[in-house]
């Protein structure tokens, strides 16, 4: 057996100093790995912080640049109302303002160098189809000239344009336009009326834009009710409603004027959201084409529309200038690990760069926590932060001067204790969706007499570790509802009057229709009287009559019984205005071939062309319409009597427009076009007797017929070629609508 020395296997000291010469060198390297992979890691980190917090920084201000111009936009809005309110106001102190009093209202707000974005400030008249003849009449008695209102045709409702100031050349252009005609404007315009509030409409194109529209433009309406107040119930609203008060304005030039230069570099884009569709309706030059570092969108509901606004910041490079200085800061640390790699001083300098960038990130907490603590201190409303006790942990001057206290004393409170109680106050106000709280409240003034306040209650998150729930404001109503209630009091004053003042004006109506119908029946006895005994003179005493003398007598009778014939016109056109109207279904071209059957019988030696178109079917009073179609045929088959052939046209015809009038035209004798306005007046002739009989009052007759069922006429002639009459009735629906 053999046997080794131990001393063979045992481990020499070189080979145990040369291991730990080899462990040396790479715990070293792993140390300055080690070091190199944390200052990289650290470096890398501290960037990416710095970026975020830039980029969270450049978007929070741009956020609150973009609420800055929202609020701008809005605030503006509500300037176009209060103007418009003011003229609602004219209203309320006069009854029916004229155009002088309208002039000098808007000349007094200068609203081409306040508002330049509006074309003026404008008042629509709501004229149902019934009244629109009585208020082209009072237009015209008034001084204002013919009130021609477009576009032509028949409506329920029209909405004429009566004032529009300044008084540019395409405002006067404007006035008579049917603003209620177009769909948009309609729409706004019942909205306002319905819900006695200001509306705005969507995109439309401006009445004084012609026929190409220039910039996107808009409306604000406010409606205007007897005695300038508001109805409480949708039905009074309508029975009461004047018109609207509106400010057309041009939107492109409202945003400029709105930002007024301090916002330009803001892009945006505002869009109308109502009616479940965007419309474009503004967008900033700029914006197509170019890459943004943030983007925000706004909505909200501003006088019944729904807007949205979308916007777009600078690309990053000019949105967040300070990232330029970010990534230098991170080469530079990246060559800094790799120059120092392994030394540990390099880490604790890296570590201080680190420390201070977060120092300086921090920075833009605290002045926004600045910003909030001045709009507080100097808000003109009163405020105070409260704890989830309700509590007041922090108040501004403005809500101790509503109380009457110091801020001192406010501090620890209930803010309940600042409220009277009365019954049912615990469930006034509103909340909306965001969790804020609207209420009106009487607040107890220390040593003083309570006032009514408008509270604003919304939650706000404090600090960590900070007791705070959320934010009142407070703002003192006392004086606006005051007003209010005057305003209300002088109202009803002025409703009553008004009613005085329209029962003595029919009182005098029916005295003047009772007087003229009573004279017209006393002229009958002296004028039977007259006939009679100069007839019993020719009888009995023609034989002791030289011919002169017969002669004078014969025509004394004549001018006895034309003056007959004058006094049974005129006591039938003071039945067709005495008259109840009954409304029933009326063919016209049934009526008017009677009446053509009629005339042929009279004359059957007379060959005349007539045409008349089928189903024509109004809603009136059959007999007035019966007679408002024997003048005017009656009349066409008398002038076109030495025509061969005559002809005699009787249709419906389509407005350019709109809308749809009746037409009756004949190649007979016509009439110099230069007298048209003679023809409708009573006992006015253009043809002498002995050509063409008649006593001057059938076209009269007509024109009363057709006021009366809320329509209007016009006659248009030439000498020698013939002569058509236009005229407008209520037409029938058609079946099955």
């Amino acid at each position: 057996m053999t046997t080794s020395d131990p001393a063979e296997h045992a481990p020499s000291a070189s080979d145990d100093d040369a291991e730990l010469a080899g462990l040396m060198p790479r715990r070293g390297y792993l140390l300055a790995l080690g070091v190199l992979i944390g200052s990289l890691i650290l470096v890398f980190t501290a960037w990416r912080i710095a970026r975020d917090r830039e980029l969270r920084s450049a978007q929070a201000e741009f956020v609150g640049r973009t609420v800055q111009v929202t609020e701008l936009i809005q605030q503006r809005l509500v300037n176009y109302e209060l103007v418009a309110r003011g003229g609602v106001s004219l209203f309320a102190s006069v009854q029916r303002p004229t155009a002088e009093q309208w002039r000098a209202y808007v000349d007094g707000m200068n609203m081409q160098r306040r508002f330049p974005a509006t074309l003026g400030l404008g008042f629509a008249g709501y004229v149902p189809q019934r009244l629109l003849v009585q208020l082209q009449n009072e237009w015209r008695d008034a001084g204002y000239g013919l009130l021609t209102v477009r576009p032509q045709g028949v409506r329920e409702v029209y909405a004429p344009v009566l004032f529009l100031e300044p008084k540019t050349p395409a405002n006067v252009a404007a006035i008579g336009y049917d603003i209620h005609s177009e769909a948009v404007r309609r729409e706004a315009m019942i909205a306002a009326m319905d819900s006695g509030q200001a509306r705005l409409s969507g995109k439309i194109h401006l009445i004084q834009d012609g026929p190409q529209p220039l910039s996107t433009g808009l409306l604000l309406t406010l409606p205007v009710y007897l005695g300038g107040g508001r109805p409480q119930s949708e039905s009074l609203r309508r029975a009461e409603m004047q018109g609207w008060v509106y400010v057309p304005f041009r939107m492109e030039r409202f945003v400029q004027t709105t930002l007024g230069g301090s916002h330009d570099d803001m892009l945006f884009r505002i869009y109308d959201r109502s009616g479940g569709r965007d419309t474009l309706l503004y967008e900033a030059p700029g914006m197509k084409g170019q890459a943004a570092a943030f983007v925000h969108r706004v909505s909200f509901d501003i006088y019944g529309r729904s807007w949205r606004i979308d916007y777009q910041s600078a690309p990053v490079e000019q949105a967040v200038p300070r990232l330029a200085g970010l990534r230098n800061m991170f080469a530079l640390g990246l060559f800094s690990s790799l120059l120092l790699y392994g030394i540990a001083l390099m880490l604790a300098r890296t570590e201080s760069r680190a420390r201070n960038i977060a120092v300086r990130m921090t920075e833009d907490f605290r002045r926004s926590e600045a910003r909030f603590r001045s709009a507080m201190q100097y808000s003109a409303i009163g405020k105070a932060l409260l704890d989830s006790e309700g509590r007041i942990v922090d108040a501004n001057p403005s809500l101790a001067g509503i109380v009457g206290t110091g801020i001192g004393q406010l501090r620890g409170r209930r803010f309940e204790e600042l409220l009277e109680h009365d019954d049912g106050d615990e469930g006034d106000g509103r909340t909306d969706e965001d969790g804020v709280h609207r209420a009106t409240r009487r607040l107890h003034r220390e040593h003083g007499v309570a006032r009514q306040v408008q509270l604003t209650y919304s939650p706000v998150p404090g600090n960590v570790g900070q007791d705070i729930a959320g934010l009142v404001q407070v703002e003192d109503v006392t004086e606006r509802l005051r007003a209010e209630a005057r305003v209300h009091a002088l109202n009803r004053t002025l409703e009553a009057r008004v009613a005085l003042r329209t029962r003595e004006l029919s009182q005098a109506n029916q005295e003047l229709e009772a007087f003229a119908y009573s004279v017209s029946h006393d002229l009958r006895a002296p004028l039977r009287a007259i006939d009679g005994f100069s007839r019993i003179l020719g009888e009995k005493y023609a034989d002791r009559l030289d011919a002169p003398g017969r002669d004078y007598l014969g025509r004394v009778r004549k001018a006895a019984a034309r003056m007959g014939d004058l006094i049974d016109a005129l006591l039938k056109m003071s039945r067709l205005s005495r008259g109840e109207l009954k409304h029933e279904s009326v063919d016209l071209g049934r009526v008017a071939a009677e009446v053509i059957d009629e005339l042929r019988v009279g004359e059957p030696q007379r060959a005349v062309e007539v045409r008349i178109d089928p189903d024509m079917r109004v809603t009136g009073d059959a007999s007035l319409l019966r007679n408002l179609l024997g003048n005017l045929l009656g009349n066409a088959w008398k002038f076109s009597r030495d025509r061969d052939p005559a002809r005699i046209e009787f249709g419906l015809r389509e407005l350019p427009g709109g809308g749809r009038e009746f037409y009756l035209s004949d190649n007979g004798t016509g009439f110099p076009q230069a007298y048209v306005d003679k023809l409708f007046r009573p006992f006015q002739r253009l043809h002498n007797v002995e050509d063409f009989a008649g006593h001057g009052i059938g076209l009269a007759s007509v024109k009363r017929i057709v006021e009366r069922h809320g329509g209007s006429i016009r006659a248009e002639g030439r000498e020698g070629e013939g002569a058509t009459f236009f005229f407008t009735l209520p037409l029938e629906a058609p079946r099955g609508e």
